[in-house]
């Protein structure tokens, strides 16, 4: 069973207590004490594995996490502002309402990854793998650069597995050279972001602000812009051919010097 078919088993059967299930039966509940006791045992070639475990509640700013295996684990409403989770295995996880300000994420992998409402203002993801939910999350000035955001195109027997990025705070933050293809952005505020060189081919933009936001070599191919506001904008070099255009406002007001697939769009 391949990574990708196992993480969705596993994410089909323990979903249902995703909603309203404040026990989580059959996890075990970790303090923060047993938490870093687990830490400190840890060794490079051989990481802390937390594997559905419950870590809900609890203050872990500042922790290092040491690659852990947190997949499957429960870190809805924790504090994890600061925390080192970079290159660490969160398939499955759960961290909805979650504090990771400022929280170290690189190269992580985050696939079918529950973040709905969570704070990462200012966090780190560049080269992190991920697949879920961050919807109404905060991403303001977060570092998404070289993230890969697109969707799972192996599994759709399964559905679509994408990046659900609706009514999310992306102001500022740093999307470059990011590829987030078939990721739904519909409603978020991505004024000031920087996509550049972004791989967003047939992204859903609908009611996006897109205000100041350098979309410079971006792929947009086959993109949805249903009243998005694109004033102020950086569009030179990007490609939206066969992209959909309705109700649009601001492109009078952006740069669509060498930008393709404009040609048609009412201003």
């Amino acid at each position: 069973m391949t990574l990708h078919v196992a993480a969705i088993s596993l994410f089909l059967a323990v979903a249902p207590q995703a909603v309203g299930a404040a026990d989580w039966p059959g996890y075990e509940k970790l303090t923060r004490e047993q938490v870093l006791a687990a830490l400190a045992k840890a060794s490079s070639s051989a990481p802390t594995d937390f594997y559905a475990k419950n870590l809900s509640n609890l203050d872990l700013s500042g922790i290092d996490f040491k690659a852990a295996n947190l997949s499957a684990a429960v870190l809805n409403g924790s504090k994890l502002s600061n925390a080192n989770l970079s290159r660490c295995n969160l398939t499955v996880s759960f961290a909805e309402g979650a504090n990771l300000t400022n929280a170290d994420l690189q190269g992580a992998m985050m696939f079918s990854m529950q973040l709905r409402g969570a704070t990462l203002k200012g966090a780190n993801l560049s080269g992190a793998r991920f697949i879920g939910d961050l919807r109404g999350a905060n991403l303001e000035k977060a570092v998404l650069a070289r993230m890969d955001g697109a969707a799972d195109m192996k599994n759709q027997s399964m559905g679509l597995m994408r990046a659900n990025v609706v009514s999310a705070n992306l102001r500022g933050a740093d999307l470059s050279r990011a590829d987030f293809s078939r990721a739904d952005f519909s409603f978020s505020d991505l004024s000031g972001a920087n996509l550049a060189g972004a791989r967003l081919r047939g992204v859903e933009f609908s009611g996006t602000d897109l205000r100041r936001a350098d979309l410079s070599g971006a792929d947009l191919t086959g993109s949805k812009f249903i009243d998005t506001d694109f004033a102020g904008a950086n569009l030179t070099d990007a490609d939206f051919t066969a992209a959909t255009f309705r109700g649009v406002r601001g492109l009078d007001q952006a740069s669509t010097r060498g930008a393709r697939g404009l040609e048609a769009v009412s201003r």
